[in-house]
């Protein structure tokens, strides 16, 4: 098992892929290093000595800079580093060459939509339209259960609290989640339940939706019902039987749509699970398919390796207002744009935003940036999509489903166990992870410090992927967890 790492040649500190002891000398590129103290696992230490003032280098790249001067051998985390970010900047567009050679595409087993759309599950979604009726809907979703069976394979209620007392766009964003979650193909039938008196109602919400199959999708509202939950379980019943008809046939991996998000990250993010989704994400896209990576506040200060990628300027200027919007987001609610990383990344040897960034998106990989959407807008164009989201996790998850992910990536070393309206795969850093928290996660890439390469890693992950779209489930759907969860930005009335 390796020891440590030194990502980049030009890097000022290595780390530590295994607890290291004080006085221990280890060997880099010919360079003897005693450390001076312990070095947790996913920590860093120094290569040589940095003086006050000067830039941290990890991924070739500056992470913050130093607060005081650091010695050689020595732990370098957040009693030594601080951040180098500023707030709004100016950037300029250094296109980068992101040539993918295309490789042969592969099939995977899932089900054509008469729109000819593609969804990897065949599953009966009853969606609210305003959380006042979240107990019936759940109601529901439990009674119906009985409708199970065939190819109808879930019966899932999707609750919220919004719907109603939102205003601008706060409230279309709500409309526009929640009628991208009805037109989405892992659903095979969707029932949504209305209220009657909400500011989302039924009416306003199909102006979302546009054209739907009316086999595929049905609407109740329940103040016109004298029984709300016996009428629902009937509609339920048509769908399942609609839904049911539905069979499982090879597609091609081209039309694949998949999401990429971590959390809990660690240390080890960046240099196992991180770029083994990137080159996963790099397989896909070289076989005509599509993935989104969203979380922008976690491109903060690596946002111009993504810059640089795009395949024009227009992409360019697209991903300079995808990042500063967000950052006006955060100076408009008086909060500081770099209140990150998270005590549990930080515990797993985060040191800063820059440093936590470098690391998020590894999962790009290297492809070009195809597409640039806002919250809640459906992907339209194949390769490597920026999708605007927070790095929350259950509203970044849910918003690459609204944008069309079939299947969300998700990245960690800590552990979760949510959930999101789409299977979503757990890949841990970190073995010791993957072997405690076994009900937890679905991959392990901790074995890339052991004795696995990188290619070697994203084809497994690959080659899983295609077996979760042809049906194998995943371990949150295995427990029956479902999660879903809206980006609320303004007033409650």
């Amino acid at each position: 098992m390796k020891e440590y790492i030194r990502i980049h040649p030009d890097d000022l500190v290595a780390v530590a892929l295994k607890p290291l002891e004080k006085g221990k000398t280890v060997d880099i590129d010919g360079c003897a290093v005693t450390l001076a103290e312990d070095i947790p696992q996913g920590h860093k230490f120094a290569l040589v000595p940095i003086a006050a003032g000067q830039p941290v280098i990890k991924y070739g790249c500056s992470i913050g800079v130093a607060k005081e001067d650091i010695a050689k051998g020595a732990w370098v985390h957040v009693h030594n580093v601080k951040t180098g970010l500023g707030d709004l900047l100016t950037y300029t567009y250094d296109k980068q060459d992101t040539t993918l050679e295309p490789t042969e595409d592969v099939c995977f087993q899932g089900y054509r939509r008469p729109d000819g759309k593609v969804g990897v599950r065949n599953e009966i979604w009853i969606i609210p339209t305003v959380g006042c009726v979240n107990n019936v809907v759940e109601e529901v979703e439990k009674r119906a259960q009985k409708y199970v069976g065939g190819t109808v394979e879930e019966i899932v209620s999707f609750t919220h609290p919004y719907g109603c007392s939102q205003m601008g766009d706060d409230q279309d964003h709500t409309r526009q989640i929640l009628a991208d979650l009805v037109n989405h193909p892992n659903a095979g039938g969707v029932l949504v339940m209305g209220l009657g008196c909400e500011n989302s109602n039924i009416d306003e919400l199909k102006k979302f939706i546009g054209d739907y199959d009316e086999k595929r999708v049905k609407f109740l509202v329940a103040q016109e019902c004298e029984d709300e939950i016996e009428d629902a379980l009937k509609v339920i019943e048509e769908l399942a039987a609609y839904a049911g008809s539905f069979q499982r046939e090879p597609i091609p991996a081209s039309e694949l749509i998949i999401g990429m998000k971590c959390g809990g990250s660690d240390g080890l993010s960046g240099i196992t699970a991180n770029p083994a989704v990137g080159r996963f994400s790099d397989i896909l896209i070289s076989k005509g398919g599509t993935t989104i990576l969203t979380e922008v506040p976690e491109m903060f200060g690596a946002e111009t390796l993504l810059m640089n990628r795009c395949e024009n300027e227009e992409l360019f200027e697209k991903t300079v207002d995808l990042i500063n919007d967000f950052k006006n987001y955060f100076t408009s609610h008086n909060q500081t744009i770099y209140e990150n990383p998270s005590p549990g990344n930080k515990k797993g040897g985060i040191t800063t935003l820059e440093d936590k960034s470098l690391g998020c998106t590894q999962k790009s990989g290297s492809a070009a940036v195809r597409g640039v959407l806002k919250y809640g807008e459906p992907v339209s164009t194949k390769g490597l999509n920026l999708l605007s989201a927070p790095g929350n996790d259950l509203v970044a998850s849910t918003a690459l489903a609204a944008s069309g992910a079939h299947i969300v990536l998700f990245t960690t070393g800590r552990g979760t166990p949510f959930a999101s309206p789409v299977p979503t795969v757990k890949i841990s850093t970190n073995s010791g992870l993957a072997q405690k928290k076994n009900n937890w996660i679905d991959f392990n890439c901790g074995v890339m410090v052991e004795d696995t390469t990188l290619d070697e890693m994203g084809k497994k992950l690959f080659d899983y992927v295609i077996e979760v779209a042809s049906g194998r489930k995943v371990k949150a759907e295995e427990k029956g967890f479902h999660d879903m969860a809206i980006f609320k930005q303004g007033v409650t009335l």
